[in-house]
């Protein structure tokens, strides 16, 4: 199995290696000082987490073993709004499983996808989406596969900044390797999405702050070690 990785530094900067005595769900002092926000503690998933367009966790998500488990319906988000972020967080799917990590998500009279852009989750061997794992979703494929086989974890980073020209820079880094970099708002993100299925999709992607989800695609789903840095704006 890979080591875990989380990214500690600038925009630039590929992350470190995750301390190998570091407990899952926890913070290190450093981390702490350094504005890093613990968003599940292996416990209780509700400080943090709700049901999209609902005041309370679905049933459906369960704290177990120290992650939190998708079991049932209902897709998740952060209480709070994120613009510019980094955010931390491993995952391990079931076998033939999907799942999905969104950002800049708003409740609306659609689902969390109508408006938030995907980095997806899947099994790469045996799952059925062309979509791979860490792919920024039909706009940006990576060119490499290190994620881990089903049943073990895989560390991923979801970075997210606002630059002077208003787009937001972002990145995707699976098992401390850089997957996609990409900016929303961009002619670039423009010219992919008008040929892409969220093309006439009003507000897909445009929102300067929103919610994190975490989505229910019918799949045995477990996430850990989830945190988050409020960054500054780019300048």
């Amino acid at each position: 199995m890979k080591p875990l990785f989380i990214s500690l530094l600038s925009a630039c900067a590929m992350p470190l290696a995750f301390a190998a005595d570091s407990a899952p769900n926890t913070l290190t002092e450093a981390e702490k000082s350094d504005g890093w926000v613990l968003l599940f503690d292996g416990k209780d998933g509700s400080e943090h987490f709700r049901g999209y367009k609902m005041d309370k966790l679905p049933e459906g998500w369960v704290a177990e073993d120290g992650a939190l488990v998708r079991k049932g319906k209902g897709d998740i988000i952060t209480k709070e709004k994120y613009e510019s972020f980094e955010l931390h967080i491993d995952w391990k799917i079931s076998e033939a499983g999907n799942s999905g990590i969104m950002l800049k998500v708003l409740e609306t009279d659609g689902p969390p996808y109508k408006t938030g852009p995907e980095a997806q989750i899947q099994d790469n061997v045996k799952g059925k989406d062309p979509q791979k794992a860490g792919w920024m979703y039909q706009m940006y494929a990576a060119d490499k596969d290190t994620t881990n086989p089903v049943g073990e974890w895989n560390s991923f980073v979801l970075k997210c900044q606002k630059t002077p020209a208003g787009t937001y820079k972002c990145e995707h880094w699976m098992n401390g390797e850089k997957y996609v970099e990409y900016e929303i708002g961009s002619d670039d993100w423009k010219g992919k999405l008008a040929i892409s299925k969220f093309a006439n999709w009003e507000g897909f992607g445009t929102a300067d702050a929103g919610h994190i989800c975490l989505q229910d695609h019918n799949d045995l789903v477990s996430f850990r070690n989830i945190k988050i840095k409020v960054l500054e704006a780019l300048k």
